[in-house]
């Protein structure tokens, strides 16, 4: 299967049980700021890579839901950085399933041009090293949010949120994920 298919795929996934949590919770992560997604994304990189370090999994929930949960998490940023400001808190589901296949979108053409310049790099990877680099975004990204923003020459947070949903996608189809 291609990577765009691939792709397609699993963001399918993702959106299914994304707005399904929505039929359940509403939209009750509209009330986190950005430092809270981040911590919540570290939250789940952090997991991974102590599952993937010690090999000992005491909770059942899998490894490959902890990716979905990170896709999930980086479009909530997304959604958030770009949803104008007087956006309400309780949004209608079609406003929020819109929301999120723009970002998605966004991110598939994203993923596409750096696969292309990069000529799919990752396919060679280790998934504890794409890991490894969800955890250093999230690093980048929590000191770019303590400086308030002000970075010199890094990328944006949004470009941060954008790498580590892609390399989620990429950590998920090395799995086997479908």
């Amino acid at each position: 299967m291609s990577t765009p298919e691939h792709y397609d795929l699993l963001l399918a996934r993702c959106r299914t049980l994304f707005l399904a949590k929505t039929h359940d919770y509403g939209t009750a992560w509209r009330i986190l700021r950005l430092p809270s997604v981040t911590d919540q994304i570290f939250i789940k990189a952090n997991r991974i890579r102590t599952i993937q370090e010690t090999g000992v999994q005491l909770v059942a929930d899998d490894v490959n839901e902890e990716f979905v949960a990170i896709i999930n998490y980086c479009l909530i940023a997304l959604m958030q950085l770009h949803l104008p400001k007087d956006t309400p808190l309780d949004m209608a589901p079609d406003a929020v399933a819109e929301a999120y296949d723009h970002e998605a979108a966004e991110n598939r053409r994203l993923l596409l041009a750096k696969n292309h310049d990069y000529g799919e790099a990752w396919r060679q990877m280790r998934v504890a090293s794409i890991t490894d680099l969800i955890l250093m975004k999230l690093h980048r990204v929590k000191q770019l949010e303590d400086i308030g923003g002000a970075a010199l020459v890094s990328e944006s947070v949004e470009g941060s949120y954008r790498d580590m949903l892609n390399y989620a996608v990429f950590a998920l189809i090395l799995r086997g994920e479908q």
